[in-house]
């Protein structure tokens, strides 16, 4: 099977690194030509991907219709770009990986229904779990939750193609869990920064981690995910590892709010996009349209907005104490 990454940034370069591991050929879609001149001359990519000396294999392009071609491509553009990237594909793969993490600001929708609705003749699967893409480039071990919508049918045509000896992936049908693990956690690591740039310590935290996955439980099984799929890779391992680390942009981001940065500033100061930004308004919209609590992603929503990081972690303080299972 033919296989294309869409998405030339740190996490598509690192997919499509470990994907030609073995020796097989894969095309890389990048938006910018002097990346896609760089990564085809130098087997670099300086601009997101600098530790990485990249295979032979992997073969760089800016045009969509070289990568239309492939049976096999993995989404890694950005979740608010999604829909009009795939639109603008000539035609569409028998098998769409979607490997962003995030909800369609304005619409509300998890990526797996822009992908139904833009690629309408692919098998949409789900890709998500703890994976730093500087480790996955490496060969560093890694265990992800790849869920199809095709079932059992469509794991045993993808599995094999994707599955590495350090690249590991668990089967799963919760599409719509898998989605919500992965958006979540973005807007909960970026709290955990917040807490490191405050210096609050790791007791708080923890404390963070545990109340944000009671969040993601309580919002996923209110939109149809199944609690063992957020217990595993793509929800409480991938929480876990984007809460405790600079080396996750929406952690980092939260750490520099912390710190008392300027949220507009920063968000214009990078190149890489922090997801947990674009996903906190719309989750906090979706969670009240749901009747969910998550006072976490509320509050970093409002942080977002300007409000001073120390009054809001003040106010989750002085929220009402009661059963640690109740909001």
């Amino acid at each position: 099977m033919s296989v294309a990454v869409l998405g030339a940034g740190a996490w598509g370069t690192a997919l499509a690194q470990m994907l030609a591991s073995d020796g097989r050929e894969v095309v890389l879609w990048a938006r910018e030509p002097e990346l896609v001149e760089e990564i085809n001359a130098a087997h670099t990519n300086s601009l997101f991907l600098p530790s990485a000396r990249l295979a032979p294999g992997i073969r760089a392009t800016g045009e969509l219709s070289e990568v239309a071609t492939a049976g096999l491509v993995l989404a890694v553009t950005p979740a608010q770009h999604l829909a009009a990237v795939l639109q603008a594909m000539p035609r569409h793969p028998v098998d769409l990986v979607l490997c962003s993490k995030g909800i369609e600001a304005g619409s509300g929708r998890l990526m797996n229904h822009v992908a139904r609705e833009a690629a309408p003749g692919s098998a949409v699967a789900v890709l998500s779990g703890p994976t730093f893409a500087h480790e996955v480039a490496a060969g560093l071990p890694t265990a992800v939750t790849l869920a199809c919508s095709g079932g059992d049918e469509q794991w045993h045509r993808l599995h094999p193609v994707i599955a590495r000896e350090t690249f590991r992936p668990y089967y799963s049908d919760d599409v719509t869990g898998a989605e919500i693990g992965g958006a979540v956690k973005n807007v909960l690591a970026i709290a955990c920064g917040v807490v490191d740039g405050l210096g609050l310590g790791q007791n708080a935290r923890a404390a963070l981690i545990a109340r944000g996955y009671a969040e993601m439980l309580r919002f996923g099984e209110a939109l149809g995910a199944q609690r063992d799929t957020l217990a595993g890779l793509c929800g409480l391992g991938d929480l876990v590892l984007t809460c405790s680390s600079t080396a996750s942009r929406n952690f980092s981001l939260g750490k520099a709010l912390g710190e008392g940065g300027d949220p507009a500033m920063l968000m214009a100061d990078r190149r890489t996009v922090a997801e947990g930004a674009h996903t906190a308004p719309v989750l906090t919209e979706l969670a009240a349209r749901h009747g969910v609590a998550m006072p976490i992603a509320a509050a970093v929503y409002r942080l977002l907005h300007g409000a001073p990081a120390r009054d809001i972690v003040a106010e989750l303080l002085a929220r009402p104490l009661g059963p640690e299972t109740d909001a």
